[in-house]
């Protein structure tokens, strides 16, 4: 363990640095991954898909499978570049998949969840 004294915006801090090998780096790095994005394979034939306009984590899902939403509801929020961005549902029906839950990073156009 090394100690070390750090200055952060004028502001001192006192710290500790563990030595650790190249295997336990790499054991604790897949613990560490978030949750993946669910891909389109869960998403019925003839449903409306909505998809991830950006990059970013899925901070909250509101929506639930079975539940009816009108156009317009909220059904999770997407943060992206430090900003929260509300996920609409583009038409009114029933929430037949969610394929996404809390923590997952997702990219462009990947398949959030899907209406009929």
């Amino acid at each position: 363990m090394k100690h070390y004294h750090v200055n952060v915006n004028g502001t001192d801090y006192e710290i500790e640095i563990e030595e650790i090998s190249a295997e336990e780096a790499k054991s604790r790095q897949t613990e560490a991954k978030p949750a993946p994005a669910a891909t389109s394979a869960s998403v019925p034939t003839g449903a409306e898909t909505v998809s991830a306009p950006m990059p970013g984590t899925i901070l909250e899902v509101k929506a639930s499978q079975g539940q009816s939403v009108n156009k317009g509801d909220v059904l999770m929020i997407l943060e992206a570049m430090k900003m929260e961005n509300e996920i609409m549902a583009p038409k009114s029906g029933k929430v037949v998949s969610v394929n996404v839950s809390k923590g997952a990073s997702v990219k462009t156009g990947d398949v959030l969840c899907a209406i009929e």
